[in-house]
């Protein structure tokens, strides 16, 4: 079981909606197989990767703040392939922290694709209903516009069921660019995996924790800049994003919170011998 700790003036706690198998080749995109299966560990039958659905809780100034929640419990449109069996843990998993969705004041989404906003919402006596009834959802204004308005190579990702609730609950914050959630807490753009993906800064006392989102979906890809996943819709721009946030969490000493990486998802970037090292916590 994760433990609070503190960073500056907040207290943070990685929580957990299980796990997600992934097929191995897609998480890595084009890099080729002999340079990554050795490095990643054992695949199951169907040749994908177990990666993790880490979620990120922020409490300070008197607000609970839940970062991405995961996969949820509505898994029967999930894309094909996807290995949802180990997901939906995350009412679970706060409970035994003794958080009730009650609890949350605010959830912000990296991204809209059905295993970051999954768990938004729940069916509620037969009806679709926010999982977290008083909270406010900030998101990016584009990436709102795109999940409701998808291509075909989107809209197996962004699911109906995850958006519908939300856009008549009045509890909708669109933002663009930039934006401060509460004092310390802010999304900060990253485009790349979608056009308008973001990422979580939490600033205090010098101190800076950045939930990364979907950047790398594995450890090994925060290595290696050019390991790029295709599920990115725009990698050449992802490339641009990662070595951005990368050298600056090497040279701010930030801690990581990997959605995808090993649970709990926490760790330090630095150099050995002039390569990025992922130190996990």
């Amino acid at each position: 079981m994760s433990s609070w700790f503190r960073l500056g003036d907040y207290e943070l706690l990685t929580v957990s909606d299980g796990v997600l198998h992934l097929d191995a080749g897609s998480v890595f995109g084009v890099t080729p197989r002999v340079m990554w299966e050795p490095l990643v560990g054992p695949l199951d039958e169907e040749y994908r990767l177990a990666v993790g659905l880490n979620c990120l809780l922020v409490r300070s100034q008197g607000k609970l703040i839940l970062v991405e929640t995961g996969v949820g419990s509505k898994t029967t449109r999930v894309p094909r392939g996807s290995g949802v069996a180990q997901a939906g843990t995350l009412l679970e998993d706060m409970a035994r922290q003794g958080i009730r969705p009650e609890d949350v004041d605010i959830v912000i989404n990296t991204h809209l694709h059905f295993d970051h906003c999954g768990g938004n919402t729940i069916y509620r006596d037969g009806k679709l209903a926010l999982t977290f009834p008083r909270a406010r959802h900030f998101l990016q204004k584009g990436e709102w516009e795109e999940a409701n308005h998808p291509n075909e190579r989107t809209r197996a990702s962004y699911l109906p069921e995850n958006l519908e609730p939300l856009a008549d609950s009045g509890q909708l914050e669109l933002v663009e660019g930039e934006a401060e959630v509460i004092k310390g807490v802010r999304m900060l753009p990253a485009p790349g995996h979608t056009a308008h993906h973001a990422i979580v800064e939490v600033a205090s006392a010098g101190q800076t924790a950045l939930y990364i989102g979907d950047i790398a979906q594995h450890p090994l890809m925060l290595e290696r800049l050019a390991w790029i996943s295709s599920f990115d819709v725009l990698p050449l721009v992802s490339l641009e994003t990662k070595k951005r946030i990368l050298e600056r969490a090497v040279a701010e000493n930030a801690l990581l919170v990997g959605v995808h990486c090993p649970p709990p998802g926490l760790g330090r970037l630095r150099l050995v011998e002039g390569k990025r090292k992922w130190d996990a916590l």
